[in-house]
């Protein structure tokens, strides 16, 4: 390899919050291959998706970059701003690149064929734009324009073929960035391998403290995060052989592993669904990420905010490779290796434009704009100040102090610290509509964007 770089594998789950696993305190779900791998590496625990949406907090791994700058604010629109992706950088670095899995930033239909100059620098490709079909389901083949078929569930499929890639590619001379994209534990959550399905009984669930649903709602979650764990659960098995492999191969030392999510899922807390919404089960994610060469081989938990645009310069750096210019987020290596403060102590939260089950028509959707620290989180809507909690002390967010007069100075200074990010962002908190018409999106009558639109 070209000055020793380190591979590069990238492995996230869609819609797996912070909170639902074994090394998070989860004693509800099984998860031993990612709490061994969290022992052996960095655990942000106040790892961040400030976009919690699944397009937009993809656009912003792959770019660096805050929605209202690359333009994808919501889902099933295309990111096309001609920034560089960090496929893009490491590939002209010398690294061979692959996808693997779900993408949902292309926005021609989520079962278009994506042509190679839209795959951000990626060239081995075995992907689809979404599905939640999650058995047997469709994907493109590298350049093949007829759809192929993961066998079984599709999960597994993309983990073996994970480990083909690095079998192949480990021993070729040149580094390798892989990324491996699934698309559980998103919903529909009854539909993980019966195997996995065995292991959990609804009846025998513990909820969350802050999950305020009852009768049928309530038997309904509990359904839900039984399914959820089993997603959740066969991923971590997965995870293990995917780990395996990079033993096998003699490539763990130097083979850098980013283990994240894109957003997390309310499943009742707050009396809440899904994602958008500024909540703790939202928008914490985990995020581990495994250096043996540069960190060690003993794990240590990483305490200090982290944003999801901070991930693709940090990565960046841990390659050797060149920042671009068009990056806003904050490039942590330095930090991580103990040489600087951490770049920021706020990682902003936003919602551009609320849509699909979160619509302001229906579902009182709001754009907000906020800040999480590694204490508090404040968040704010055109209205004014929403929430603020001390989640030191109110770890489930129960109690939201934003009305008590003696907090207004913690108010203050958090507003201040908003303020500061947004202007740096030249972000001034418009409503949704600014951005629809900004990149030309096309919206139906619930406020999303159709699945078979094109942009424009």
């Amino acid at each position: 390899m070209k000055n020793n770089q380190p591979n590069l594998l990238i492995i996230f789950a869609d819609q797996l919050r912070y909170q639902s696993l074994g090394f998070t305190g989860d004693h509800n779900v099984k998860t031993p291959n990612l709490d061994r791998f969290a022992e052996e590496a960095l655990n942000f625990s106040n790892a961040v998706s400030g976009c919690p949406v699944c397009s937009p907090a993809r656009a912003s791994l792959l770019t660096g970059q805050y929605p209202d700058t690359h333009g994808v604010v919501l889902n099933d629109v295309c990111l096309e701003n001609g920034a560089d992706s960090f496929a893009d950088v490491l590939s002209d670095s010398g690294y061979d690149t692959g996808y693997i899995g779900k993408w949902h930033i292309d926005g021609h239909g989520r079962k278009g064929y994506i042509p190679p100059e839209r795959r951000h620098g990626f060239k081995y490709w075995k992907v689809l734009e979404c599905t939640h079909n999650y058995w047997n389901s469709d994907y493109y083949d590298n350049d093949e324009q007829h759809l192929s078929r993961w066998e079984g569930y599709d999960a597994e499929a993309q983990a073996n073929d994970a480990c083909g890639y690095i079998r192949e590619h480990s021993g070729c001379g040149k580094p390798f960035c892989l990324t491996l994209s699934w698309g559980t534990p998103h919903a529909p959550y009854e539909t993980a391998p019966e195997k996995y399905r065995r292991m959990y009984n609804p009846e025998k669930i513990t909820l969350r403290p802050n999950v305020n649903v009852d009768g049928e709602y309530l038997e309904n979650i509990k359904k839900s995060i039984a399914g959820y764990n089993a997603h959740i659960s066969a991923l971590d098995d997965y995870f293990g052989r995917i780990m395996q492999v990079v033993e096998d191969r003699g490539i763990s030392r130097n083979t850098i592993v980013v283990f994240w999510s894109d957003h997390g899922d309310m499943l009742g807390s707050q009396g809440e669904y899904k994602k958008q919404r500024p909540w703790d089960e939202s928008i914490k994610v985990p995020l581990l990420i495994r250096w043996p060469e540069q960190f060690g081989e003993k794990g240590k938990v990483i305490e200090n905010v982290i944003n999801t645009p901070d991930i693709m310069p940090t990565m960046l750096s841990m390659c050797g490779a060149h920042i671009p210019d068009t990056v806003e987020g904050n490039d942590y290596f330095a930090f991580l290796k103990g040489k600087t403060p951490a770049p920021v102590d706020a990682a902003l939260l936003a919602c551009y434009h609320p849509f699909g089950q979160y619509t302001r028509q229906k579902h009182n959707g709001r754009e907000y704009r906020g800040v999480r620290t590694k204490r508090y989180t404040y968040v704010r809507d055109h209205a004014g100040p929403w929430m603020l909690y001390d989640n030191e002390k109110d770890p489930y967010q129960l109690v939201n102090l934003v009305e008590y007069p003696e907090f207004q100075t913690l108010l203050d200074k958090l507003e201040k610290k908003l303020q500061v990010i947004l202007r740096e962002l030249n972000d001034d908190f418009p409503k949704g509509e600014y951005y629809i018409e900004k990149f030309n999106y096309t919206v139906d009558e619930t406020g999303t964007v159709p699945y078979w639109l094109k942009r424009g």
